[in-house]
């Protein structure tokens, strides 16, 4: 092979092993034949003849493949024709070829795989590239090219790549066609996109039916056309499509690898029709750069010009030439297994004496099942490449080149590979790195779309068929200031009609609308059965109240919410009775212990802290005491009369009125609050609450609400009551649970203020405890949602938006405060932390009082005794007895209980005078009795 490079010394030991496998395995036949199928005067089947026969020349020129044994060609011609092709396909049998090259077409291969398969002579096509010519229905059947279930993964990832949801293909009516359009729809669906308009073209379609198939094809909303047709006749379609307007700037052309084959075979100076493929994106088969491809390619071109071959080389010239030699080394290693080419009749085709057909001329290949598996085993690189079979028996590496048609030819923009998708970087510099498939790694390079724009089309335009967009409308017994209407699209009105058609007026295209009211509006129509209907396409879209729901959004395409919403509670609410024990009310039976307790503690405290000082604390018992209950209590108005003049009953009092201070505004709140609210009259006070107290509870029929109290909350059906009018509403939460009505309701904000409005007595109950909003239901996936949403934003940031809520939301509403509804007594809980806080500030000051006592008590001890005379200071018969009577009087002294209670009961002034006294006596004892001792 032309693309291998053998030194003389590697030839001769290659000969030599050839040589000696060819003595061990007999006698090698000199000729095999192998024959070939395709159209010769079509794009493909010039560019194939001459490089099949090119290289059956390159390998009866290399003795390393097939030695001594030369490789016979055996062609004919299926003039694109399936019935003639299958009349030459068996022709081509009865010459006993131990191979077939071909076919090109993908219909003559599915009749052809049949008769190989009966024949066991293997098939190998360089072009049926019909993803259903598949190995397990035809097991003979060996594509030697890229199989179009690639190709359409590759047309998906470029969709995919530029955001597109809906294409029209446009393709072939035959087998070719239909088996790669079925691919392109699996393709699409694994990326959240889909054909939308499927324009099959039949076999030999004159102008006129190709016009009236884009015609149709023009009407529908999608402007991506994916084009699958045959090189032959597929340049008619781009001819008729200008004519139809359909080459202008807003539509996106993506064509199969046909399109590069013709472009690829013609120079641009003969290429007729150019200007009517501008824009076009278009696939190709990639064959890596290399010396052999370049040297090849020479070769074919100086060929071509001694044979007067007018046409160019394509990609499935390259691949013709490597089937050749997928062959010639498949039959080598057949040989070199000791293996011998013989055939043999089949008992089953015998001539019949009524036929003159001679299917006894048709011979099996008795070592077809060995060939085979020696071609699948095949594993050398070619002219494309890497050329070996997987287990589905398609080459492993298959990957394309995207080229973009502009001016006088294309220009290539990236490449698609099964490997790592969509890339400018070519797929063989790739398989050395870790597959990166992922949407962030896809890239391409910037494209000139039809109409000479840079810009990405969008894709789609709003059908042009003369149809209006079908829109449902629910039409309800209430809340017409949402959506009232009756029969007829011009009497829909309201606010979300009134949002629907601002959005439609800022599209950049016209949408005309009829509106379908669905409800007699006597009885509220079930809101997720419309949006059924929107995605059973009985309707293009609803608009109206709609939530938007996790169920409902697997059914449709939401656009962005308009309002904000979320369900609530509605429960009735009355005037609290007056009561002559309101003032109690504020706190809690255990917080007005608890205050009073501290009060007393406090003014207990302050006493003891203030009593060795202060006289206002001192006097009799009774005066004392209520002296003590007096200033507790007098604090809580700020009017004490006593003074503090210690500084830790100063400090305890400042703690003690920021306390009171609390308390007391706590209670004025409190006080107002019961005196002043409506008090709910059920004793609802949220959503725990109402799930727990087993009462009715209504809801409004046709919305979700039922659906999400059931089973998010578990609520049993049996408690639930469906409710239609406002007036029904009312009617429900006057009766109460009691007389057929319901505790509460449960329904979205937007309803509950429009409730509220009519009825001022009741409220709504705590807070909302779901978040949903209202938007527009379109089919999934279909792009009017997210030009909708844009639009909605548009309406949003102008302030138009508020300003048509503002219009139709007119009336004043009832105050919705939460803190006017249910007022309750304040507990301990709300204050057990500034209580704490308080007593250990006084239980701190206590000790720092007792410690200082003790230590003053001490000393006081101690300057009293040293203050009284001892037994050293008498003299004569006293001596005895006054030792005696210290002896006595000192434990008593320090160990009476008693006498620390007195201590601490005088006051400190007191205390100090004394123990400053005792010293000074002490010294006057001791200078009187120094005068009076005898003189010696």
């Amino acid at each position: 092979m032309g693309a291998l490079r053998l030194t003389p010394l590697l030839l001769l030991v290659l000969l030599a092993a050839a040589a000696g496998r060819a003595a061990g395995a007999g006698p090698r036949p000199s000729e095999v034949a192998v024959g070939a199928l395709f159209t010769y005067d079509s794009v493909i089947g010039r560019a194939a003849r001459l490089a099949i026969e090119l290289a059956v020349d390159d390998v009866n020129a290399d003795r390393t493949v097939l030695a001594a044994t030369r490789l016979s060609l055996v062609a004919q011609d299926t003039n694109c024709s399936g019935f003639l092709g299958t009349i030459e396909a068996l022709e081509l049998m009865e010459k006993n070829v131990v191979a077939v090259i071909g076919p090109q077409s993908s219909g003559i291969g599915h009749v052809i795989s049949h008769v190989v398969n009966e024949l066991h002579v293997p098939l190998l096509s360089f072009a049926a590239t019909d993803p259903t010519l598949s190995a397990s229905e035809y097991p003979y059947f060996i594509r030697t090219t890229m199989s179009d279930y690639f190709q359409m993964n590759a047309v998906a990832s470029i969709v995919d790549y530029y955001q597109w949801k809906e294409v029209t293909a446009i393709f072939a009516d035959d087998d070719y066609g239909r088996g790669g359009v079925s691919a392109l729809g699996d393709a699409l669906a694994t990326r959240r996109a889909k054909i939308s308009h499927k324009a099959a073209i039949p076999p030999n379609s004159n102008t006129e039916v190709i016009n009236d198939v884009l015609f149709r094809a023009n009407m529908m909303e999608s402007r991506v056309m994916v084009v699958h047709a045959n090189p032959d006749t597929g340049m008619r379609i781009f001819s008729v499509a200008n004519k139809l307007q359909m080459m202008a700037s807003g539509y996106v052309w993506i064509v199969t690898d046909w399109l590069a084959a013709v472009l690829d075979s013609s120079a641009s100076r003969d290429l007729k029709g150019m200007s009517h493929i501008q824009g076009l994106v278009v696939l190709r088969q990639h064959t890596p750069e290399s010396d052999a491809k370049d040297k090849f390619t020479t070769k074919w071109n100086n060929a071509a010009r001694s044979r007067g071959i007018n046409s160019g080389l394509n990609s499935y010239g390259f691949y013709a030439y490597d089937s050749v030699w997928a062959v010639a080394r498949g039959i080598d290693q057949f040989l070199d297994n000791g293996q011998q080419v013989n055939f043999s009749a089949d008992p089953r085709l015998h001539r019949s004496k009524d036929s003159t057909l001679q299917l006894s001329t048709l011979k099996v290949f008795d070592g077809g099942e060995q060939m085979l598996q020696q071609l699948l085993l095949t594993n050398f690189t070619g002219l494309t490449g890497l050329v070996q079979f997987g287990p589905d028996r398609n080459l492993v590496r298959p990957a394309y080149d995207i080229l973009n048609v502009g001016g006088s030819g294309s220009r290539l923009i990236g490449y698609w590979s099964n490997y790592s998708g969509l890339s400018v970087a070519a797929p063989e510099t790739l398989y050395q790195k870790p597959s990166n498939a992922s949407s962030v790694a896809q890239r391409l390079y910037n494209v000139v779309w039809p109409g000479d724009s840079t810009t990405t089309p969008k894709g789609w335009v709003f059908p042009n068929n003369g149809q209006p967009l079908r829109v449902g409308v629910p039409i309800k017994a209430s809340f017409k200031e949402l959506v009232a209407g009756g029969r007829g699209s011009d009497n829909v009105t309201g606010y979300c009609i009134d949002i629907f058609n601002a959005a439609i007026r800022l599209l950049p295209y016209p949408v005309p609308c009829q509106f379908i009211t669905i409800g007699d509006g006597k009885k509220n129509p079930n809101y997720d059965d419309i949006i059924s209907m929107v995605a059973d396409n009985s309707l293009d879209a609803a608009v109206g109240d709609f939530a938007i729901v996790r169920n409902r959004t697997k059914m449709a395409e939401f656009t962005q919410p308009y309002i904000e919403s979320g369900l609530v509670i509605v429960a009735p609410v009355q005037r609290a009775p007056s009561s002559a024990w309101a003032f109690m009310k504020p706190f809690t039976l255990e917080m007005w212990c608890v205050t009073c307790a501290l009060f007393i503690f406090v003014g207990i405290v302050v006493w003891i802290l203030e009593h060795r000082t202060n006289e206002e604390f001192r006097g009799s018992p009774r005066r004392q005491i209520i002296t003590i209950i007096w200033f507790s209590f007098s604090t809580m108005f700020f009017s004490h009369r006593q003074n503090t003049g210690s500084a830790l009953g100063r400090f305890v009092l400042i703690i003690w009125l920021f306390v009171v201070l609390i308390i007391n505004s706590s209670y004025t709140a409190s006080l107002t609050s019961i005196l002043t609210v409506q008090q709910l009259s059920t004793g609802i006070t949220g959503i725990d609450n109402l799930i727990s107290s087993g009462l009715p509870i209504g809801y409004q029929a046709g919305k979700f609400t039922k659906n999400y109290l059931i089973e998010e909350l578990s609520i049993p059906e049996s408690r639930l009551v469906a409710l239609n009018t406002i007036k029904e509403y009312a009617d429900a939460l006057r009766r109460g649970s009691g007389d057929g009505g319901v505790a509460a309701i449960v329904d979205e904000m937007p309803y509950v203020e429009i409730f509220l409005s009519y009825h001022c007595d009741f409220r709504i109950v705590g807070q909302e405890f779901t978040k949903e909003g209202w938007g527009f239901a379109f089919q999934r996936d279909s792009p009017l949602a997210a030009d909708l949403s844009t639009a909605i934003l548009q309406l949003s940031e102008s302030g138009q938006l508020q300003r048509i809520h503002d219009e139709w939301f007119t009336r004043p509403s009832c105050s919705t405060d939460d803190t006017e509804v249910g007022a309750t007594s304040l507990g301990l809980r709300s204050f057990w932390g500034l209580f704490l806080v308080c007593a250990l500030i006084c239980l701190l000051a206590l000790l720092v009082f007792f410690i200082r006592v003790c230590w003053q008590y001490s000393r006081y001890s101690s300057s009293e005794a040293a203050g009284e005379p001892g037994a050293a200071d008498a003299v004569g018969p006293t001596a005895a007895a006054a030792n005696a009577v210290e002896r006595q009087r000192r434990p008593s002294r320090f160990g009476s209980f008693r006498e620390l209670v007195e201590f601490v009961d005088k006051k400190e002034a007191e205390v100090k005078r004394a123990m400053k006294r005792r010293p000074s006596e002490k010294d006057n004892q001791a200078a009187g009795s120094s005068d009076t001792q005898p003189v010696s």
